[in-house]
């Protein structure tokens, strides 16, 4: 008897043994603020995907779209306090939280995508990190693909920067884009995230801008018939995590969640160069909207006058890292 009771313990043991090594020592819960299979969407479960095998189980990655653990809005303010763990904030809804990064939102500021490409994984996208850790406390994990934000609205098409004279267009709380709108003659209404789809449903907007595939996601084409492919801000997918979770791993966790935000963002950049194109062909014959490239030239005069603006009156730091993207494109 006492023979049978020590194998049944032991078995009991062994089995308790395997199911603790296989059990995720850590929870990451990752949340932003579009549909699930969207761009955000895809560049998430890629980095579930790969978090969660390179740290052999240990931690589990939990998604959350469409807003269900905070909005854009203040997800950023929530990792600063620990309270969420990771969330996909683009850069122009970091900057009001860290200045800095309105270098990213200026206008023009980037020549093509692979200008894009080269800032964010190169030495400067390094600097940016390392940055907004020492001065915020919340670790930007990647930027991921990077595009552009195309315009649309519902009253007319745009061949001419006078066109947008007058045009009421939904704009984040974001100063830089503020007065880029203003400086291309529209009249910007800052509107968060989440009234934005009413908003113009109802006619209280005439249109905005948003990464192309967002336009998709979202159904705006459904409410505003006119899209025009300006290149005027450069848009990123930046997946951030609080201090308060990156100091929950331990060193082997630690590496498998920066090894894994980099190959999804890798992994992700190659999706949105391939899908940009695609996707504006799609809401022009699937979608019905009229598209327009307007001569570049009037937007891109305005835009300068913007970026010397903010270069002024934002300090040393941020004309130096505005003078070195601009020399990154050489």
């Amino acid at each position: 008897m006492n023979s049978m009771i020590r194998t049944t313990a032991a078995a009991l043991l062994l089995v308790s043994t395997v199911v603790g090594a296989g059990a995720a020592e850590v929870t990451m819960n990752v949340g932003w603020s579009t549909p699930l299979d969207s761009q955000y969407g895809i560049l998430a479960k890629k980095f579930e995907e790969l978090a969660e095998t390179y740290s052999d189980g240990a931690i589990d990655v939990k998604l959350h779209c469409c807003g269900q653990i905070a909005s854009e809005d203040d997800a950023f303010r929530a990792m600063q306090l620990g309270t969420v763990d990771a969330y996909f904030v683009s850069q122009n809804n970091i900057s009001p939280h860290w200045p800095l990064m309105d270098v990213f939102v200026l206008p023009y500021m980037f020549q093509n995508t692979e200008h894009l490409v080269k800032v964010a994984d190169g030495p400067i996208g390094d600097q940016i990190r390392e940055q907004i850790r020492k001065d915020t406390g919340v670790h930007l994990l990647t930027f991921g693909g990077p595009s552009y934000r195309d315009f649309f609205n519902s009253v007319r098409p745009i061949n001419t920067i006078e066109d947008m004279d007058g045009l009421k267009i939904r704009v984040p709380k974001n100063e830089v884009m503020l007065a880029t709108f203003e400086a291309f003659g529209a009249e910007p209404v800052p509107l968060a995230w989440s009234e934005t789809p009413t908003a113009l449903q109802t006619g209280t907007i005439d249109g905005g801008d948003n990464g192309t595939s967002v336009i998709k996601e979202m159904k705006f084409y459904e409410f505003a018939k006119h899209l025009v492919i300006l290149d005027h801000f450069a848009s990123f997918t930046p997946l951030l995590a609080s201090d308060r979770f990156m100091g929950k791993l331990d060193d082997a966790q630690r590496e498998a969640v920066l090894r894994a935000a980099k190959e999804a963002g890798e992994y992700h950049t190659e999706i949105t160069l391939q899908q940009t194109e695609e996707i504006r062909n799609w809401l022009v014959t699937e979608g019905g909207m009229e598209m327009t490239r307007p001569e570049r030239a009037p937007f891109i005069k305005a835009a300068q006058k913007v970026q010397q603006e903010f270069a002024a009156k934002r300090g040393e730091a941020f004309t130096d890292l505005v003078n070195a993207i601009q020399a990154a494109a050489e």
